[in-house]
């Protein structure tokens, strides 16, 4: 949910730059005309707009959107201030305002006077800046009220540690919560410090606690191996480090840096970065699920008598499952196992025919007659259409596994599955399913995260139409 709410606030923030965009070409637009031209109030508002000029707003938005994008101005300013958000607000407004001019030069564009494109600048830079103000406000009042908050651990116990941990929870608007603090050595702590084991615990503390981000603020110099291994292991689960000292060599994360106060941080980010195409997966989930709510809704009504009639026990059948950074939610499928069925497990582990921590039986003893072909055709994971709908889940991602898997999990970079939103499929799903070795769907989903794109989103749905027909692999 808390990864909907962020994207989704993302996604509303660039359109809102859009529409300042337009608001600002149009008032320069009609100044510009009004200067060159003294119209009547009524001749200002409505004068006529030609093809040509929706033609050229519409190459606006194009080139102002990629612009915000370069200039960065679509990340996470958590931990930014005003000052340097407002200077990149007005160099991305500065360097349009020059696009245009060289535009209209060497295209002769009338309209691109040098009154239009002062007003142009004026406009765009004061209603952009106006947007920030007020989205700032209004984050600011969500995090002070135990929203969108973001959960970290703190390496190091030193007194650069504990003064950042202070200035980030008095700063109770940067929406942070310090989990506890992890150094070389366990130790009582002193009052008020939670600690959460040792550098040799890192691997068990990440597999334990929900983490959005690790802050590392152990001496370079002294550390630098126990530092090294801390950020290879957060690296690979995907979770976000900081360092209140210098960057590290990573193979796969990004690097970038923030500043806070007297504090400069630098960031390392080895799960997917936000962008446009992120968003954009978001809106075609949305659309998408909705639309397969409508049309399967009455095979979802007819499957729910079917399994009511055909065997004692609910209709739907939830689940604990790990998700985004190992945060736990409830997965809804149909049921395919008579009542229970989860009690009856330990006592079928020696029947295993999957390798690796998950539990797969080709004839389960346990599912229902209904069930076996609920799950031939994959019908019983419809109701995932909700969990697409609330958030806590993607229509294409790494599936969400039990908890019992994951704690059979022996090696950290597969956790790095975690750093992403789980979906209803993806490429092991279309490559066979059950019939791909353990090791090998884990890997398929690294090449996933690693190699992401919307369309690649696009084509393994489109592919799980036919690996759904077929039911290869499906238990």
């Amino acid at each position: 949910m808390a990864s909907f709410r962020r994207k989704l606030m993302l996604g509303i923030f660039k359109l809102f730059d859009l529409v300042v965009l337009m608001v600002a070409l149009v008032i320069a637009s009609r100044l510009a005309t009004y200067h060159s031209n003294p119209l009547t109030i009524k001749d200002f508002f409505y004068s006529r707009i030609e093809v040509v000029d929706i033609i050229g707003f519409l190459g606006m938005l194009i080139l102002w959107h990629i612009l915000f994008h370069n200039f960065q101005l679509y990340r996470s300013r958590r931990l930014g201030t005003k000052i340097q958000e407002y200077k990149d607000i007005f160099k991305a407004t500065t360097v349009g305002a020059a696009i245009f001019i060289i535009a209209g030069f060497f295209f002769n564009i009338k309209a691109f006077t040098p009154y239009f494109i002062l007003m142009f600048w004026l406009s765009s830079s004061v209603f952009s800046l106006l947007s920030r103000t007020v989205v700032r406000y209004i984050l600011k009042k969500g995090r002070i009220y135990g929203r969108n908050l973001r959960h970290v651990v703190i390496v190091g116990t030193n007194q650069r540690a504990y003064a950042f941990a202070r200035m980030i929870e008095d700063k109770k608007e940067l929406g942070y919560r310090v989990l506890g603090y992890i150094d070389k050595i366990k130790y009582m702590p002193k009052k008020g410090i939670t600690m959460l084991g040792s550098t040799e615990d890192v691997p068990t503390i990440m597999q334990n606690h929900v983490i959005d981000e690790l802050v590392i603020a152990l001496p370079v110099k002294s550390f630098y191996e126990e530092i090294k291994k801390i950020v290879q292991k957060a690296e690979e689960q995907g979770i976000t480090i900081r360092f209140l000292s210098q960057l590290f060599d990573t193979k796969i994360a990004q690097s970038r840096s923030d500043a806070i106060d007297d504090f400069s941080v630098l960031t390392i980010c080895s799960g997917p970065q936000d962008s446009w195409q992120y968003m954009s997966k978001r809106a075609i989930d949305l659309a998408l699920a909705c639309t397969l709510l409508i049309l399967v809704s009455p095979l979802l009504i007819i499957t729910a008598i079917a399994i009511k009639l055909s065997s004692p026990g609910p209709v739907i059948f939830a689940q604990d499952r790990v998700g985004y950074n190992k945060r736990l939610f409830r997965l809804y499928k149909f049921r395919t196992m008579v009542n229970g069925a989860e009690k009856l497990q330990k006592g079928l582990e020696t029947l295993n025919e999957m390798d690796g921590p998950v539990f797969k039986i080709q004839n389960d003893p346990r599912t229902t007659k209904l069930g076996r072909w609920l799950r031939k055709t994959s019908i019983d994971e419809l109701p995932q259409i909700f969990n697409v709908l609330i958030g806590d889940m993607s229509l294409v991602g790494p599936r969400p596994l039990p908890v019992r898997d994951y704690t059979g999990f022996n090696e950290d970079w597969q956790r790095r599955r975690f750093s992403v939103l789980p979906g209803i499929t993806c490429i092991w799903q279309i490559n066979g399913r059950n019939e791909t070795s353990f090791e090998d769907w884990m890997k398929q989903d690294m090449e996933y995260i690693d190699s992401w794109k919307l369309s690649s989103d696009l084509m393994i749905l489109l592919k799980t139409i036919p690996a759904v027909i077929k039911g290869k692999g499906a238990v």
